[in-house]
């Protein structure tokens, strides 16, 4: 069962601080994304796909502050935008890389095999979730728990199935690309064995404090986007 990295997830405050720091940061201005009604959230998107991360993204996503969720009251958001800490971070330090999102081929499979692996771990149900495009209708299936919690301090993916149309198929190239993605946990040897067991073979994963790290080409040269913990 293989997992491929799917996108990279830049949490802000504000969709408009988000994009203004992905131009000063990337040089880029973020492409259109859409709402996400269920979560009461939106979102702008950046390719950032090369042969080695076919249709890769970056999501720069925001709770929109004149939406209410739909989600059933109680039922925190996706990556941990609820969550007072993150939300905290962002205002101190801006828009930050607080996760990915791993795109598998069956997702229900994805999760039973993280919940029987040695260290069992509930990622959490699948939620269907969807939304129009100009290019099609989005249909996906995605891991998100009741608290909305990412696990292992984001450096465990969530995990996505997508219908027939993926939102990177009429992505513009913006002149950025993923050259790695890689991580630092306290307990490297359980997160290698979770990502083992959705088929993230390659992924790098050392000893050290939390720490996600995607490396970046863009047009202000080589960078490094890390989460540090948050």
């Amino acid at each position: 069962m293989a997992a491929r990295i799917d996108h990279l997830v830049i949490a802000a405050r504000t969709l408009d601080e988000g994009a203004r720091w992905c131009e000063a940061t990337l040089g880029v201005v973020p492409g259109p994304g859409g709402a996400h009604p269920l979560m009461g959230t939106h979102n702008r998107l950046v390719s950032v796909a090369t042969p080695a991360f076919p249709q890769a993204y970056l999501e720069i996503i925001a709770i929109d502050a004149t939406k209410t969720p739909t989600r059933p009251a109680g039922l925190h958001r996706w990556f941990d935008l609820d969550d007072a800490a993150l939300q905290a971070g962002l205002a101190q330090h801006g828009p930050q890389l607080v996760h990915f999102v791993a795109r598998v081929p069956d997702a229900a499979a994805s999760l039973h095999a993280l919940a029987t692996g040695p260290v069992p771990i509930d990622r959490g149900p699948l939620v269907e979730a969807s939304r129009d495009t100009p290019a099609g209708r989005l249909d996906w299936k995605i891991s998100v728990r009741d608290d909305g919690q990412r696990l292992f301090y984001g450096t465990l993916p969530t995990v996505i199935q997508w219908g027939p149309v993926h939102p990177a198929d009429t992505m513009p190239d913006a002149g950025v690309t993923l050259l790695a993605l890689a991580a630092t946990h306290p307990r490297p040897e359980v997160l290698r064995a979770a990502h083992l067991a959705l088929g993230l073979a390659a992924f790098d994963v050392q000893p050290g404090p939390p720490n996600l790290i995607a490396t970046l080409q863009t047009p202000r040269g080589r960078i490094q986007l890390e989460s540090k913990g948050l």
